[in-house]
């Protein structure tokens, strides 16, 4: 780029001499050319959404499949139903607009107003030209779940109530609907008449909330629908006897306190039980599940309706028990299998039965080291492995119409990649079906004869093709370009291998290179860390898996770096078990090699080397921080555990045990008795809405070090909870660059 001087002035270059005319104009022109299409770096709010926005590359949103030979997907702008068909060769025709269906809903509830301009985030079909989906009506403070018909363009079923009405779920014959007023279960007809389930106090029971066991074991749900329609099965959480634990609302002229439930480890848990109501008689059944301290996990109707499988976790979550219980009468019937673990057994779904065959169904486990999935049959009988070398199941996507395959995605290429797979059940050969390196997302149909395939990986943003499974023949559908290429200066990035403290196991890392870099310079450095469980920061996708925040962090002279060390996620059970009750011990080790890595770069200055983190993260970051203030002069926690028996039951217990049976791993996990340790430049954030890492975990931080006399930064956000989200997200990162720029290094001067 031709950059012009401080006293550079255009006007000279336009003065009319006759000698210097011709070449005076081409200079003029190349320099207008250059300012007009420079590339430029981002800005804080780009960096904060841009990625979802202006610079998502071209793909179909929320792709589904209208029937096998129809699939449609929304406009970016959310105001299009859009086709593509194999009767109309693939090419793109409008099924529906926003403004088309809420003019039809106007005239179907009169005295409603739905002034909306996009389509419904929660549109989906039912069945060919049929879709389904909710709105709310503010001015009426109801909510509308409706089923209409696309192609005569009219509404052919619907539920009329609350608008808070929340966790939906419909019926099999579309009769009912059950939703949560609160912590209450209603269900409503289509006649709009109510049956109030329950009817418990506010806070101390709540019932039928996918909230139950705090989200953990993969519940994503708490009503499930009999298959024949009238029975209604969900969960009764008992948290009376939990202590209460005060969020402040400072929205009020007085600042009010809301109390919610919090079992810390060691504490008194949850009690939670299984309740069948019939919607005909209004008589209640309670599954015989025992009274014991547990969890109960992977609830699954049979498709006969007549029982119920149930996970039971015993409270030290290394003992699984699968049980089968009578849908009638609520008593246990038989123990179908057992599962138990040295560490812990974590089941994560609830069982799949093949639709071709009710007497058999898919269990998901990674008892032999990676989650995979067992055929078993309903006695209990295990009929086939169907693990497939170390992949490992990420998504399960249904069989075909026969029952003869089973389809999902699977984890490989040491964690990087997503790709199809199929696997036959009954001789258990597995075939790899995607083979393009980098991350596949599938939309099969619903014969599994035909998927559509959007594929990125670190150098394609996106290629989105039509594939047919039975011969392979492909049609390209997309082929985006580079969002950022001729706009914005995205630095370099690079994705490695290290070896972990162990000297044996690989770990993926991330580098992200500082703008126009210059190897024989140095550079200060930000490293990202999460660390723990359930997550993984470094794919073979997109950006790598990272934030433009990062890009923007290079963009301003830093390299910023990231490794997955061992106790993150989908590595396999051992990489991931090795942490148990030694919580940011291993991790910390693997980071460390990774700075090992760092410093051996010529480019990289040793001496200005900061860590920023959030949750797990904000634990690591002032693990390290206090451990290694030598290495990391300046830190960022964000929403920070500081000592894990101030975390909850479900997850705290599975990864540190009890503090009473972990009392030396407790001990030696904890930050707040190495407060006088802290020497580097440590910002703690936090919401103080925060209901997954509360609050108290800073403010015990933070009172350690005034008692050890150690400075430390703090910065609340009075409306948030565990993380800032909305337009403050935008303050949230100012405030992050701020730190490492005021504390660190400078922003590079372009």
């Amino acid at each position: 780029m031709v950059k012009p001087d401080k006293n550079f002035n255009l006007a000279d270059i336009i003065k009319p001499e006759s000698q210097n005319m011709k070449k005076r104009s081409l200079v003029f022109f190349l320099l207008v050319s250059n300012l007009l299409f420079a590339q430029r770096n981002l800005t804080i709010a780009e960096a904060t959404y841009g990625q979802f926005l202006q610079f998502s590359p071209e793909k179909y949103n929320r792709p589904s499949w209208k029937n096998d030979d129809t699939f449609t997907f929304i406009t970016k702008t959310n105001d299009s139903l859009i086709a593509k068909s194999k009767t109309n060769n693939w090419d793109s025709y409008l099924i529906l607009t926003a403004e088309e269906l809420y003019a039809n809903l106007e005239s179907n509830f009169k005295n409603s107003s739905f002034n909306f301009t996009t389509l419904p985030s929660d549109l989906k079909w039912i069945s060919d030209n049929e879709i389904s989906f909710s709105v709310t009506d503010k001015a009426s403070s109801k909510k509308y779940l409706i089923y209409y018909n696309t192609q005569e363009q009219k509404v052919i079923n619907s539920f009329v109530y609350k608008s808070n009405g929340a966790e939906e779920t419909v019926s099999r014959n579309k009769d009912f609907v059950a939703w949560l007023d609160d912590n209450n279960i209603i269900i409503t007809d289509n006649k709009g008449s109510n049956i109030e389930v329950t009817n418990d106090p506010v806070l101390d029971i709540i019932n039928g909330s996918h909230n139950t066991h705090r989200e953990e074991f993969g519940i994503d749900k708490g009503m499930w629908w009999s298959p024949k329609q009238d029975q209604l099965l969900y969960y009764r959480k008992d948290q009376s006897m939990v202590t209460n634990y005060p969020l402040p609302q400072w929205s009020s002229r007085v600042t009010a306190i809301k109390n919610i439930k919090y079992p810390m480890t060691g504490m008194t848990n949850e009690k939670v039980s299984l309740v069948i109501f019939d919607v005909y008689t209004n008589k209640k059944v309670t599954l015989q599940t025992g009274e014991q301290d547990q969890f109960l996990t992977m609830v699954t109707w049979d498709p006969s309706g007549n029982y119920i499988y149930v996970g039971i976790l015993n409270r030290e979550q290394n003992h699984l028990k699968v049980n089968k219980y009578n849908a009638a009468t609520g008593i246990f019937e038989q123990t179908l299998f057992e599962e138990s673990s040295k560490t812990y057994t974590e089941p994560s779904q609830g069982l799949v039965f093949n639709p071709a065959d009710s007497k058999t169904f898919l269990y998901f486990s990674d008892n032999e080291g990676y989650r995979q999935m067992y055929l078993y049959n309903t006695e209990g009988k295990l009929i086939k492995s169907l693990g497939h070398e170390d992949v490992i199941v990420s998504d399960f996507l249904g069989f075909d119409k026969e029952g003869k395959n089973a389809f999902y995605i699977g984890v490989t290429n040491q964690g990087l990649d997503r790709q199809l797979f199929k696997v036959n059940l009954k001789k258990g050969k597995t075939e790899q079906i995607t083979e393009i390196s980098g991350t596949h997302t599938i939309v099969l149909n619903n014969s599994k004869t035909l998927f559509v395939d959007q594929f990125n990986n670190t150098e394609t943003p996106n290629q989105t093709k039509l594939v047919n499974l039975e011969n392979k023949k492909e049609i390209k559908l997309i082929n985006a370009k580079n969002p950022y290429q001729g706009i914005i200066n995205m630095p370099k990035m690079d994705l490695i291998t290290i070896t972990a403290e162990d000297d044996k196991t690989p770990l993926n890392g991330r580098i992200i290179y500082p703008s126009n870099f210059d190897a024989n310079k140095k550079y200060p450095v930000m490293v990202y860390v999460y660390g723990g469980p359930h997550a993984q920061l470094i794919t073979n996708s997109w950006l790598g898996g990272a934030s433009l925040f990062f890009h923007y962090m290079a963009q301003q002279g830093y390299i910023v770096f990231t490794i997955d060390n061992r106790g993150s996620f989908n590595r396999g059970r051992d990489f991931e078990h090795v942490i148990h009750r030694q919580l940011g011990q291993i991790e910390m080790a693997d980071q460390l090699k990774g700075i090992e890595y760092l410093k051996s770069l010529s480019f990289v200055n040793s001496e200005k080397i900061g860590v920023y983190g959030w949750s797990f993260g904000g634990f690591m970051t002032t693990t390290l921080s206090v451990h290694h203030p030598e290495i990391f002069k300046v830190g960022v926690a964000g929403g920070p555990v500081m000592d894990w028996k101030y975390y909850e039951i479900m997850y705290g217990e599975r990864y540190m045990d009890t503090p009473k049976e972990n009392q030396e791993g407790y001990e030696k996990t904890s930050l707040i008795n190495k407060a006088d340790k802290l020497k580097n430049k440590l910002l703690i954030i936090h919401g103080a809405q925060d209901p997954v890492v509360v609050q108290q975990h800073s403010m015990e931080f933070i009172e350690a070090c005034i008692k050890a006399n150690k400075q430390v930064d703090y910065f609340l956000y009075p409306t948030h909870e565990h993380n800032v989200s909305g337009i403050d997200r935008v303050h949230l990162n100012t405030k992050i660059a701020n730190y490492f720029f005021d504390f660190l290094a400078e922003p590079a001067k372009n």
